[in-house]
C-alpha cells in the first residue's frame, strides 16, 4: 500500500493555495483571450484586456489576482490503496492554508458567522472527501470569493419540471448575479442527489476545464451512474445552449455590456429521488481560481 506523509499534504495545500491566488487557470486565460478577440464592443474589449493584463501581472509579481483572497475549498479523491500517515488529515489541510496565507501576505477573510470575529489565519477550509479506486491522492483546491458565491442559488424542482423551466432558473440566477459577481462568469450547475449534493456538484463543476463547445466529461462519480449516451449528449447540448443564451444577456465584462457574460457552463449530475429534482447554480467570477495536484 502506498504511503503518503501528512507533511507532504500540508506542503501541497500551501503550494496550491498560493498558485490558485497568483496564477490564473490556463483554460480561463485562454477563454478571456478568445473573448477579447470575439468582442465587438470597444468598452468590453478594453475591460477584457485589463483582466488579461491583471492576470499577467499577478503571475509575474506573485500578487493575488483579486483583493478577495477567498475561502479555501478542497476536494480530495483518496485512492483506496493509500495510507495517510503521520497525523490528522484535516488538521494538515488547515495548517497548509494557514502557512500559505501568511507566506503570501494574503488577506484573511474568514470569520465566525454571527459574531463576525476574524479567525486571523483564513481557516478553516471547507473539505470534501471522496474515496476512489487506485493509489493516487488527487487534491483540487479552489479559492472562493464571496462576490460571486453570494449570488449562487439552489431550487428544489418537482420531478415533473420541464427542461425549459430548469434552463429558465439557471439563466435567471446569472441575470440576478449581474455586475455584482464580477463577470464574465464560469457557471457551475449541479443536478440531482439531495439538497446539499446538488450544491457540491455545482461547486465542483466550476473546477472542470472549460471548452465551449466541449465534449462531455463525466466525473468518476458520474461514470458509475451515467451509462446512456443519450444522457451524455443531452447534458452536452444543454451546456452549449446555456452558454449561448447567457451570452445574449448583454451583461458583459464587469457588467458594462458586451457579448461575454460567461466563459463556460459546466454541468455535473447525480441520480436523485423519484419525488424531486434539486438544481444548484454556483456562480464563479472571471478569476475562477483553482489548482490541482495528484500525489
Amino acid at each position: 500500500m502506498k504511503k503518503i506523509d501528512i507533511g507532504e499534504i500540508k506542503d501541497t495545500i500551501c503550494q496550491l493555495a498560493l498558485e490558485a491566488n497568483f496564477v490564473l487557470r490556463r483554460d480561463i486565460y485562454r477563454a478571456l483571450n478568445k473573448a477579447y478577440l470575439n468582442e465587438d464592443s470597444e468598452r468590453a474589449r478594453g475591460l477584457l484586456k485589463i483582466l488579461i493584463e491583471n492576470a499577467k501581472i499577478a503571475k509575474k509579481e506573485k500578487f493575488p489576482i483579486c483583493q478577495d483572497t477567498g475561502m479555501v475549498v478542497v476536494f480530495l479523491k483518496i485512492g483506496e490503496e493509500i495510507e495517510i500517515c503521520g497525523g490528522d488529515l484535516i488538521k494538515a489541510i488547515n495548517e497548509g492554508v494557514r502557512k500559505a496565507y501568511k507566506k503570501g501576505y494574503l488577506r484573511k477573510s474568514i470569520c465566525e458567522p454571527l459574531s463576525r470575529l476574524n479567525t486571523h489565519d483564513n481557516t478553516p477550509a471547507v473539505v470534501y472527501v471522496d474515496m476512489v479506486k487506485g493509489d493516487n491522492l488527487e487534491i483540487k483546491l479552489c479559492i472562493k470569493g464571496f462576490g460571486a458565491e453570494n449570488k449562487s442559488q439552489i431550487k428544489m424542482f418537482e420531478p415533473t419540471a420541464k427542461l425549459k423551466e430548469i434552463k429558465g432558473f439557471i439563466i435567471k440566477v446569472v441575470k440576478e448575479a449581474g455586475p455584482d459577481a464580477c463577470p464574465p462568469f464560469v457557471v457551475g450547475v449541479g443536478m440531482g442527489g439531495t439538497f446539499e449534493k446538488a450544491a457540491i456538484l455545482a461547486k465542483e463543476a466550476t473546477l472542470l476545464e472549460i471548452r465551449n463547445p466541449r465534449p462531455f466529461r463525466a466525473s468518476l462519480t458520474q461514470q458509475r451512474w451515467v451509462a446512456k449516451s443519450e444522457t451524455r449528449n443531452e447534458i452536452k447540448k444543454l451546456e452549449e445552449e446555456l452558454y449561448a443564451e447567457i451570452n445574449k444577456l448583454d451583461i458583459g465584462p464587469m457588467g458594462l455590456g458586451g457579448k461575454t457574460t460567461c466563459l463556460g457552463v459546466n454541468i455535473l449530475t447525480f441520480p436523485t429521488h423519484i419525488a424531486g429534482l434539486p438544481v444548484a447554480v454556483n456562480i464563479s467570477c472571471h478569476a475562477t481560481r483553482s489548482a490541482t495536484k495528484t500525489l
